[in-house]
C-alpha cells in the first residue's frame, strides 16, 4: 500500500474512533493502525480466505511456543472443539471411546467443556485452588477412575496449576492432556510455554485477550498424527494441504468449517509481533493497580489478589480480585456501583459452571456435588481489565477511590 493511501486510512481510523461510555473497560481498543491496515491489504487483493499470511502466522506461531504444529482457526472454542474430537478420531492410535471420562474444572468456561459432551465423553468436575483459581491438583487425584482417560486443564486468566504435578499424573495414568490456554498465551512455567505441555494446546484471539484478531485461534501439538487428524477436521475432512495429491476433493475424514479468514490471520500476525510488549506492559499495570490499593489510607484488607504460582512467569488477561468474606454479602450491590462509575467488571470466567442452568439442563451433576472452592470464587470473585497502555496516574486514583469504596456501600 502507499504511503498517502496509509496516510489517508490512518485520517479514516481516528475519525471514526469513539470514546467509550466506560471510563476503565474490561478491553479498550487494542487494535493499531498498522493491524487495520493489515486487514485493508487483504479486502483490497479480494481474496479473504486462508492462504499464505494463515500457513506464515501458524509457523511463526509454532517457532514462538516450541511446538511442531500450529493450525489457526477461527475461535479459540473451534480449537477446543478439534482437539476433543481428535482424541476420538478412528484415525487416532488408542483412540477415546464413547463412555470415557474426561476431567475438567468446575471453573471453566462453556467451549471447554462442551465438546467433552458433542463428543460422547463423560465430563467430570475437579474442584479449583481459590489460591490459583486453577485445577486442584489433590481433588484432581480424588477424581480419577478406570475410566478417566483424558483432562481438559483449563489455564486462568494467565494463572496455571503446577505443571510439574499435573503431568506427573498425566504420565502416570496414562492419559491425554488438552491445556486450554485461550487466557494463558504467552505465560511460561519453568521457561516452558504454557499450551504445550500435553496433547494438544488451544488458544484463543479473542478482542479481550492477549492479542486479538478480533475473532481468531490456534491450536498446537507435536504429533505428527495429531496434526494431520485435525487439519483434516478443521476443512470438511479432506486432505487439502497436507499432501501432493492433484484431486482437491479427497476426503479421508469427517470434518467441520472451522477454517479463519485470511483478514483475521493478518490482524492477528500482525498483533502477534507484539505479545512481549503486551505482556510487560500489563504485568507493570498489574503491579501499578495493587501497589495503589494496598498503600491507600483506606485499606483494610478488603480484598485478595490472585498471585502467579510458582515458578510461572505469567501472561496476565486481566486483574482477578476476590472480596473480603465480610462484604462478601455486599458484591453485587457493588459491582453494581463499579459499573455505574465506568469500572467495567464481570465474573472470573463464568464462576462455578456447576451453577450453570445448562448443567442441569443436560443433568452434568446428578448427584448435586459440591465444589467449595470454585463456588467461593463466584461468591466473592470478580474481575476488571489490565490494559495494553501504561495506566495513568489519573486511572490508577479512580480505581483507589471506586474499589476501596466497598466498606461505604
Amino acid at each position: 500500500m502507499k504511503k498517502l493511501d496509509k496516510k489517508f486510512i490512518n485520517r479514516l481510523i481516528k475519525k471514526e474512533k469513539k470514546n467509550t461510555k466506560n471510563i476503565y473497560p474490561l478491553s479498550p481498543d487494542s487494535f493499531s493502525n498498522e493491524d487495520i491496515i493489515k486487514g485493508i491489504e487483504v479486502l483490497l487483493t479480494k481474496k479473504i480466505t486462508m492462504s499464505q499470511i494463515t500457513k506464515k502466522f501458524e509457523k511463526e506461531f509454532a517457532k514462538f511456543i516450541g511446538s511442531k504444529y500450529a493450525l489457526m482457526v477461527n475461535s479459540g472454542s473451534s480449537a477446543n472443539l478439534l482437539a476433543t474430537f481428535a482424541l476420538i478420531n478412528p484415525l487416532k492410535k488408542n483412540k477415546l471411546n464413547k463412555g470415557d471420562e474426561c476431567l475438567i474444572p468446575s471453573l471453566c468456561w462453556s467451549t471447554s467443556l462442551w465438546p467433552i459432551v458433542q463428543a460422547g465423553l463423560i465430563p467430570k468436575f475437579v474442584d479449583i485452588d481459590p489460591k490459583t483459581l486453577n485445577i486442584s491438583i489433590s481433588d484432581l487425584k480424588n477424581k480419577i477412575s478406570k475410566k478417566t482417560k483424558a483432562i481438559m486443564s483449563v489455564h486462568v486468566l494467565g494463572n496455571s496449576t503446577n505443571m510439574n504435578e499435573l503431568m506427573k499424573i498425566v504420565k502416570k495414568n496414562k492419559l491425554y492432556l488438552i491445556e486450554d490456554t485461550c487466557e494463558s498465551l504467552g505465560s511460561t512455567f519453568n521457561n516452558r510455554y504454557l499450551g504445550n505441555f500435553g496433547d494438544f494446546g488451544t488458544f484463543s484471539f479473542y478482542y479481550s485477550h492477549q492479542i486479538t484478531a478480533g475473532e481468531g485461534g490456534m491450536l498446537i501439538c507435536n504429533d505428527k498424527t495429531n496434526y494431520e487428524i485435525i487439519h483434516s477436521l478443521r476443512a470438511h475432512g479432506w486432505d487439502r494441504g497436507l499432501k501432493n495429491n492433484k484431486n482437491n476433493f479427497n476426503f479421508i475424514n469427517s470434518g467441520f468449517n472451522l477454517r479463519p479468514l485470511e483478514i483475521s490471520a493478518a490482524i492477528g500476525f500482525n498483533q502477534f509481533k507484539r505479545l512481549n510488549k503486551f505482556k510487560k506492559i500489563r504485568f507493570n499495570n498489574r503491579i501499578k493497580i495493587i501497589n495503589k490499593l494496598k498503600n491507600s489510607k483506606k485499606w483494610n484488607e478488603q480484598f485478595t489478589f490472585i498471585n502467579p504460582i510458582k515458578n510461572l512467569n505469567p501472561s496476565w488477561f486481566g486483574l482477578p480480585i476476590l472480596i473480603n468474606s465480610k462484604y462478601k454479602k455486599k458484591k453485587n450491590k457493588f459491582l453494581n456501583f463499579l459499573n455505574k462509575n465506568g469500572i467495567e467488571t464481570r465474573p472470573i470466567i463464568s464462576g462455578n459452571f456447576l451453577n450453570q442452568p445448562s448443567v442441569k439442563l443436560y443433568k452434568l451433576n446428578k448427584n448435586k456435588i459440591l465444589f467449595k472452592g470454585s463456588q467461593d470464587v463466584e461468591e466473592k470473585g470478580f474481575f476488571i481489565g489490565i490494559h495494553v497502555d501504561p495506566i495513568s496516574n489519573k486511572k490508577l486514583n479512580l480505581l483507589e477511590n471506586k474499589l476501596l469504596k466497598i466498606s461505604e456501600i
